[in-house]
């Protein structure tokens, strides 16, 4: 089943898209945006080459209406979205802009993720985001993810490509990497994983960015930064990791799942 939107989908609360048992692909059009909604469930869908749409208003209510970015999956104003087993590639904005993100597989874009729309939106500090189980894989130049304010676990994700940099961050964001794999580009400017953004060495040196069991390759390297002793975190934050060696198993169906009816994905 191919889907080509005219223009952006819209996804409303209490909502599940599965994907399961059907070759279900997103491609050639308009986005899909969750917006000022709860419980919703993206599984198993393959989405790319998102273009622009025709210009004008996007109604989501009837109240309110605005235009939209292009990314491949666009989440704002929203709680509980759980996006699971997505292959992502090449759209004209970000792949995704999302609160939980795992089982992915992602190419071929320069911006990958970006949580939290704004510098100047101090509200997101509430915000919590898990980044599980992911494939990042080729062409990808920055972002995986982009962090402003906010809590992120960034667990058990294999990093296999990047061009600039594969973390980073602005407004003291708290970072927490643990068991994922990371292999440098050859580009021995691009070795370091993370980058600081937006602010002086004065200031991100209180930033609590962690690493923890993380497997570096290729002459690859974290930069930490503050005192993870400072925050608390409870079992209901984080992930449970595995080392950085178990990424090969944990993430080797990442992506869309190619399904046969009557057979078990």
């Amino acid at each position: 089943m191919i889907i080509n939107l005219k223009e952006g989908m819209m996804i409303n609360s209490d909502k599940t898209i599965d994907g399961r048992g059907a070759q279900v692909r997103i491609t050639n059009g308009a986005q899909v945006t969750v917006q000022n909604s709860n419980n919703v469930i993206i599984h198993n869908i393959h989405i790319h080459d998102i273009v622009l749409g025709k210009l004008g208003m996007i109604r989501d209510s009837l109240e309110q209406f605005g235009f939209r970015t292009y990314d491949d999956i666009n989440i704002f104003g929203s709680t509980n979205v759980w996006l699971d087993h997505l292959s992502l590639s090449n759209c004209k904005d970000g792949l995704i802009d999302s609160p939980c993100i795992s089982n992915y597989h992602l190419t071929n874009h320069n911006d990958v993720m970006l949580f939290s729309s704004s510098d100047s939106f101090s509200e997101d500090q509430i915000m919590q985001i898990t980044v599980a189980f992911n494939h990042f894989g080729c062409s990808l130049v920055q972002g995986m993810p982009r962090c402003r304010w906010g809590f992120f676990h960034v667990v058990n994700n294999d990093y296999t490509h990047w061009l600039m940099y594969a973390i980073g961050g602005s407004k003291n964001p708290t970072i927490i990497s643990q068991g994922n794999r990371y292999t440098a580009p050859p580009n021995l400017t691009a070795k370091q994983i993370t980058k600081h953004l937006g602010a002086a060495e004065e200031e991100w040196k209180n930033w609590v960015w962690h690493s923890e069991e993380d497997l570096f390759m290729e002459g690859t390297y974290f930069t930490t930064s503050g005192d993870a002793t400072q925050k608390q975190f409870s079992n209901k934050d984080l992930i449970k990791p595995k080392p950085g060696f178990y990424v090969a198993r944990l993430t080797r169906f990442a992506g869309f799942i190619p399904c046969t009816p009557g057979k078990k994905c």
